[in-house]
């Protein structure tokens, strides 16, 4: 049978979501606790790969057991959050089809960057957000990320060395708002390129410093070249929210 889960965790203490050699993965503490939940063979399956220190609301896997569960799907987060560090936690399980592919049936995914925009940098938002103290103009940084909407080539908006068959990808939504000292960035789209995300940000915080102008963004997108863009921001501050099918 397959199984939908959906997984929130803070992703600090952590090397990415998909299992490496050079540190623990949220993938790999994840099907520990699932073996030890479903005590049989089974495979599994995340939708998106966040980086080292990336955050989630909605994460998704995907588990195929070769064995009905025995575990009420109502109940089976409890039992497997059971064997779970608090940092990490499953919200939901599902029953899904046969065909049903994690990856392939995505039909958008929404992230936010979060940045804390103070003098001084706040011990409790510090895991979540970057800090950045120079004075940013988010209504500058609203119009130019509107800019982002539409498909495009984000060959620009790609770290330098990444291999995908294609960098065209389609922003669905975007939006900037401030809350006091919080400055919020989400965004929607079909797929991401690595650190597609993070450079969008740190364009669209360029331009609250003044350091790029809102209007020279399309130009920037077209040019292609990373160079021209902003900076990646730290990983702290991206949470991938939500995952829809």
């Amino acid at each position: 049978m397959g199984i939908l889960l959906t997984i929130a965790y803070d992703g600090t203490d952590y090397c990415g979501w998909q299992i490496q050699k050079n540190g623990v993965a949220v993938q790999e503490v994840v099907e520990t606790a699932v073996g030890k939940a479903l005590g049989g063979d089974f495979a599994m399956l995340g939708a998106s790969r966040t980086d080292a220190g990336v955050h989630a609301l909605g994460q998704r896997a995907h588990i195929i057991t070769k064995t009905p569960c025995v575990v009420p799907l109502n109940k089976l987060p409890q039992v497997i959050n059971s064997n779970l560090a608090p940092d990490v936690r499953i919200l939901t399980a599902s029953a899904v089809p046969d065909a049903f592919h994690p990856i392939n049936d995505v039909k958008s995914k929404t992230y936010r960057y979060r940045i804390y925009n103070a003098k001084h940098n706040n011990p409790l938002t510090r895991r979540y957000a970057a800090f950045m103290p120079m004075p940013l103009d988010a209504v500058k940084m609203a119009d130019a990320a509107q800019h982002f909407l539409g498909e495009h080539d984000f060959a620009a908006y790609c770290s330098t060395g990444t291999n995908v068959r294609s960098t065209v990808r389609e922003i669905h939504a975007i939006s900037v708002r401030r809350n006091g000292d919080d400055i919020e960035i989400d965004v929607s789209g079909n797929g991401f390129l690595y650190n597609m995300v993070r450079i969008i940000a740190g364009t669209l915080a360029a331009v609250g410093r003044g350091k790029i102008d809102p209007d020279a963004v399309p130009a920037i997108i077209a040019g292609r070249d990373r160079k021209k863009a902003g900076k990646t921001m730290p990983p702290q501050g991206l949470c991938l929210l939500e995952i829809f099918y």
